[in-house]
């Protein structure tokens, strides 16, 4: 299309953190680097039937929560989409954004807003996957994020949400990859922080030769990294140098201490991490004699705390991987006595396959994006009984309607003890969206009242909104 300018009344945040405004025709248009509150003249790019999108390209006011960003790769990098604005402001509308999911899908308000956690806004990244790319029309080796909205690899420098000690690596980490025998054969390297070991895992297409070895291990004593290789699949990671010493963070609150692998799943933000995992027990509330389950466990990152707690805990997790590595730290950290954990697909649930794990006094529950729609659906069925597909009562009434009624005997129904439902849940959410979904079906179907629901800003300079709910039954 065309491109135009228009001046627009920039109204709200989107959840790529573009402005919203509508145009002089009427349609929603989406700016890029447009802030709620700021007159701004946008170059509108792409246009659709029911809505535009563009950029900002000139303003006659600005907002109070505009900052300067501090990277120089902000605007080109993929990796960040809020360094413009304020972290506080963040904050807000990220509370904003989960306060909007609840009453627009579920029709819900939270009878308390959980004060926002927040912790450092720079270099607290401690999980990344970098893009390798040869790339000889700009002289080399690139090491980075994609660019934004795109395949290309940003040229990186420095970056300020990665801890200084691996921002600092980025132009040696060209240095090297371009100096293997094979640096086209080299797409990615993986970050993964412990407390006290720093691990690159480097993806090898081609096989490495002795001197591509030895230049790692060069490379990791000098700026004191463990190397990783990943010939094939995340299966075939292993340290370049057997005897390395192992990953582990710790939750020092309880206790903790938790070895892992750069390829398991731990949070990004090791900070909010222990405060979430604090302020989710104090929620939980377990007590000496509860007995706890823990659903989408992990590594047992919750689980382990709740079971310096209650009486026991079952962690239940779709990876069989994980579940050995979550036994293992329960054996680490001597709480074997205290925890069961085993492995199953959780979006596969039913009443019966819930019952079967037998009543708990308190649940926590902390899916990846999809949410744990599955696992509302079945308490509620173990509550209620089966749930109508949509559209199944208006069904049924119509071919009453069209049908005499015959006389029945009334069903045989066994004598069964009800399902007593955990009294309180706790769900620890990355999506808003599937978070409100499911706080639907706990309330509406399944008896719940919603307490409470917070923030936490786990990705400060990201759109991502991670946050946790308390549910209660009375």
């Amino acid at each position: 299309m065309e491109q135009r300018l228009e001046w627009l009344q920039i109204d709200s945040l989107d959840l790529e953190a573009r402005g919203v405004g509508r145009s002089e025709n009427g349609k929603v248009v989406f700016v890029a680097n447009a802030l709620p509150g700021e007159r701004v003249q946008a170059r509108i790019h792409r246009s659709k039937r029911n809505w535009e999108s563009g950029e900002a390209v000139a303003w006659a006011s600005t907002a109070s929560s505009r900052v300067t960003p501090r990277c120089p790769h902000f605007g080109v990098c993929g990796g960040c989409s809020m360094q413009h604005v304020d972290p506080a402001a963040q904050l807000a509308f990220k509370q904003r954004i989960l306060e909007d999911d609840f009453w627009h899908l579920s029709r819900l308000k939270p009878q308390l807003l959980l004060r926002p956690i927040a912790g450092p806004n720079w270099g607290y990244r401690t999980r990344a996957r970098l893009t390798v790319r040869l790339v000889v029309k700009k002289g080399g080796v690139l090491v980075g994020f994609h660019e934004k909205g795109s395949s290309y690899v940003a040229d990186m420098r420095s970056c300020a949400v990665l801890p200084r000690a691996v921002s600092d690596l980025l132009l040696p980490l060209r240095e090297l990859i371009a100096g293997l025998s094979r640096p086209e054969r080299a797409p990615q390297i993986e970050l993964a922080m412990g407390d006290r070991v720093t691990v690159l895992v480097l993806r090898h297409l081609e096989p490495l030769t002795d001197a591509d070895r030895q230049r790692l291990r060069d490379f990791g004593q000098q700026h004191g990294v463990q190397w990783w290789l990943q010939p094939k699949g995340p299966d075939s990671v292993a340290p370049l140098d057997p005897d390395a010493e192992p990953l582990s963070y710790a939750l020092p609150e309880f206790g903790i201490v938790m070895p892992f692998r750069p390829t398991d799943f731990t949070q990004v933000n090791p900070q909010i991490n222990r405060v979430m995992v604090a302020r989710a027990l104090r929620l939980l509330g377990a007590r000496r004699t509860d007995r706890v389950i823990d659903w989408f466990c992990g590594l047992g990152n919750f689980t382990l705390p709740i079971a310096t707690q209650a009486r026991q805990v079952l962690g239940v997790e779709g990876s069989a991987t994980l579940v050995a590595r979550a036994l293992d730290n329960a054996l680490h950290n001597d709480l074997q006595d205290k925890v069961v954990f085993t492995a199953r697909n959780l979006f596969e649930m039913d009443a019966d396959d819930l019952k079967a794990y037998g009543e708990a006094d308190l649940w926590l529950v902390d899916p990846p994006r999809d949410g744990a729609l599955a696992l509302c659906k079945a308490l509620a069925e173990a509550v209620n009984g089966p749930l109508g597909a949509p559209g199944e009562e208006e069904t049924r009434a119509a071919g009453e309607a069209s049908a005499a009624p015959k006389p029945v005997a009334p069903p045989v129904v066994p004598a069964v003890a009800p399902f007593k439902p955990p009294r309180r849940i706790v769900y620890v959410s990355c999506n808003p969206a599937t978070l409100a979904r499911d706080a639907g079906l706990l309330v509406h179907q399944a008896g719940y009242t919603l307490r409470a629901a917070g923030v936490m800003n786990m990705f400060p300079h990201t759109a991502h909104v991670e946050s946790m709910a308390v549910f209660e039954r009375d």
